[in-house]
């Protein structure tokens, strides 16, 4: 095929030598197939911010460290230098994801380049050589659901041990080829540890995939792996050798009346202070008037 604009700068220096074929054009990038010598590789254009449906709210790029100060104070302000090193730094995320969770045992695309905001990965197929379908498109027995969910699960909990959340996570960005599943699209990855919708993100994760598999095997419906793997983060149990079941013991106590209004009463007091010592030191600047 002809070879797009944006992928020309990748041939004239010698990183892809044809383009095979468009593989998907999806909410925050084009995908192609390409040859890079002897090899077939997957090739991620990403669109440009005013093109994409998916929009870097700061639900995902809280706490996310920008080394940079001056960048970080130009994409804070918004400028237009501002605007490209957001840009940049939303697509280098993805490239540090794909390295990080690789090295963690978590299945990803390997990463091989980035040039001129094209990203050169592992072309993922099929046990036939043919490029893995996405999860969305397979027919799954109830067995095979509870397989890959299980599969994922664990991902999901080597993800986290490696401080990882992937914040958009569902059946339209895994792929599975013939050892089962693999995490795709990584850009709006958090880190779990320093943004305060982890716990939101990671549930909402979750339940995605248990919603979908649950098509296929009901019982899935009725499970809770959210709660129990939040918990043991937590508490600092997780790990990928925990023993996770779905199943979450609700510990209801009876509320203790008295105690509760005593902490009540003793709020109010020590507002009813502070109000009182406000209006004391006004009082005593407005007599030296």
């Amino acid at each position: 095929m002809k070879i797009p604009k944006r992928l020309e700068p990748l041939v004239e220096e010698g990183l892809i030598d044809s383009v095979i074929c468009q593989l998907k054009s999806g909410k925050e990038a084009m995908v192609y197939m390409v040859r890079c010598g002897d090899d077939i590789r997957c090739a991620k254009v990403y669109k440009e911010s005013n093109k994409r449906n998916f929009h870097q709210n700061s639900h995902y790029t809280e706490g996310r460290q920008i080394k940079n100060s001056r960048r970080a104070r130009a994409m804070e302000k918004g400028s237009h230098y501002g605007r490209s090193a957001q840009e940049e730094e939303w697509q280098s995320t993805e490239i540090d994801m794909l390295c990080h969770l690789g090295s963690a045992g978590v299945r990803v695309p390997k990463f091989y380049n980035f040039f001129a905001g094209v990203l050169l990965m592992e072309l993922i197929t099929d046990n036939k050589g043919s490029v893995a379908p996405r999860l969305c498109d397979l027919k799954l027995t109830a067995k095979q659901a509870l397989e890959f969910h299980g599969n994922l699960i664990k991902q999901i909990v080597q993800m986290l041990c490696a401080g990882i959340i992937h914040g958009d996570l569902s059946q339209y960005n895994v792929l599975v080829d013939k050892q089962g599943p693999v995490i795709i699209d990584l850009p709006q990855a958090i880190n779990a540890a320093g943004n305060n919708q982890s716990r939101n993100m990671l549930t909402r994760d979750i339940n995605n995939l248990t919603t979908y598999f649950s098509r296929f095997s009901p019982k899935l419906a009725h499970a809770d792996f959210a709660t129990e793997i939040w918990w043991h983060y937590q508490s600092g149990k997780l790990s990928q050798a925990a023993n996770l079941t779905g199943q979450v013991k609700q510990h209801e106590h009876p509320v203790n009346v008295s105690d509760v209004l005593q902490i009540i009463d003793a709020v109010l007091k020590k507002e009813a202070a502070w109000q009182r010592h406000k209006q004391a030191r006004w009082a005593n600047r407005l007599s030296q008037c």
